[in-house]
């Protein structure tokens, strides 16, 4: 069952860059260059001050809701989901 999960991931990763999914794979080349172009004028100490942070933030300030990005990743279509 955790190597199926695995493998889902995995085609739902290569579904984000296979361009089966054009909307997708755009947001994410974009995303990506952006986080590039950050981290290149950041300090790094900077980057992981900030990211440490915000992932150690009070549980009232956090939201029940899942986040944008792994929301967004789940939609992704695996061959799980072409299966059904």
């Amino acid at each position: 069952m955790v190597v199926g999960d695995i493998a889902t991931q995995g085609e739902r990763f290569q579904a984000l860059l296979s361009w089966r999914v054009p909307r997708a794979t755009c947001f994410f080349v974009i995303l990506c260059l952006v986080a590039a172009l950050v981290l290149y004028v950041t300090p790094f100490k900077i980057v992981a001050l900030v990211g440490g942070m915000f992932r150690m933030r009070q549980p009232k300030f956090r939201s029940k809701m899942p986040s944008a990005p792994s929301n967004f990743f789940r939609k992704l279509p695996s061959k799980a989901d072409m299966m059904l």
